[in-house]
């Protein structure tokens, strides 16, 4: 139905194991079913809410790897939860023995769902409309080495940075407040150096303040007083997890704040072609949970990247609405229901010197 929230599979079953019959058992187990009958399904329309294979197909030169198709009733889910909506889609079924692998390579979120999320605050627009920057990329760069420069040496380089010519610097994503360089003499230090940018050059200029901390009071504390000193800009880190992250957008959309999100800890379930999460779901749930910006790869640099898989990255985050394009791993058309585009941010050791490639 068009109220179903579909999901795509790529699964290895066990040697032995009929793929019809594994893509109906990771339905059934991402949804109602158990390890043996209850006389419970009797008091619920489990015809309505049990999860259906409607569609299985092998994958192409992979002899032992099958796409699975998995319609799952909207009602399932919780409105507005991410965490909710993961629980049932992968919280169980990647352990599940009649599989070997298991992968997660696309879903389509119905335009009734989608409507229940509040999606990016700022978006592509409104940023560039705070940073007065039309007809270009935005340029940003990564304060380096990333561990061990004192609060002061960390603003020198946020100034030098901007002044000539950066619109961004940002933190990385394991800094947090060390005891070399603690939150609140870094915020107060990048301030200064954007502030001096600024009047140096006449633009507008920012730093992304990585607020990631151990609890959500800390975080909110942290993004609170990088607000109060200036910044147009907060950092989170994807290791909080999906409820800290919506915590966040929700603060940054009441604030006013831009919210960037580094993807840390992603390739610990995305890098892996047969087992694990696509990188475009992840781009999907965090354009729902409304984060304005988030690295998404690019092909050249230090990081892995295809190049296909990258532009179906960038379209997934940016396209009003989704067509089904295989060759980029797009593989449903998805209407996005008006909620606003997520900035895509080229990551991973990008230079001057790979502008040929």
């Amino acid at each position: 139905k068009d109220s179903d929230v579909l999901c795509l599979f790529r699964i290895s079953p066990q040697p032995g194991v009929d793929p019809v019959e594994a893509a109906a058992a990771v339905a059934g187990e991402s949804s109602t079913a158990t390890w043996t009958v209850v006389w419970t399904d009797l008091l619920t329309a489990c015809d309505v809410y049990r999860a259906k294979a409607y569609f299985v197909e092998e994958v192409p030169n992979k002899p032992d790897e099958f796409f699975a198709f998995i319609a799952y009733e909207c009602d399932l889910f919780e409105e507005g939860s991410i965490a909710n909506l993961t629980a049932s889609i992968i919280g169980n079924v990647f352990g599940f023995k009649a599989v070997k692998c298991l992968r997660l390579e696309d879903m389509r979120i119905p335009y009734a769902y989608l409507k229940t999320f509040q999606g990016p605050a700022c978006g592509v627009i409104v940023e560039r409309e705070r940073m007065d920057v039309f007809g270009r990329p935005l340029l940003g760069a990564t304060v380096k080495p990333k561990l061990g420069l004192s609060g002061k040496n960390y603003g020198r380089v946020v100034y030098e940075g901007l002044k000539g010519g950066l619109d961004f610097l940002k933190d990385d994503e394991n800094i947090n407040s060390q005891p070399f360089m603690r939150w609140r003499e870094r915020f107060l230090y990048c301030m200064e150096g954007i502030n001096k940018a600024v009047a140096k050059t006449g633009q507008v200029k920012g730093s992304y303040l990585n607020v990631t901390a151990a609890t959500m009071e800390d975080m909110y504390e942290r993004a609170e007083y990088a607000k109060s000193v200036g910044s147009v800009i907060v950092m989170i880190d994807l290791v909080i997890g999906y409820t800290a992250i919506q915590s966040m957008a929700i603060w940054a959309r009441k604030n006013d704040m831009i919210l960037h999100l580094h993807r840390a800890g992603h390739s610990t379930y995305t890098r892996q072609k047969n087992h694990g999460i696509n990188f475009r779901v992840i781009c999907k749930w965090m354009r729902m949970s409304g984060v304005d910006h988030i690295h998404a790869g690019t092909v050249v640099g230090k990081l892995e990247g295809d190049p296909n898989a990258v532009k179906g990255f960038y379209d997934t985050l940016l396209l009003t609405k989704l067509k089904e394009d295989r060759s980029l791993g797009i593989f449903f058309d998805m209407d996005w229901a008006s909620l606003r585009k997520c900035l895509p941010v080229a990551s991973g050791g990008i230079h001057c010197g790979q502008m040929h490639q």
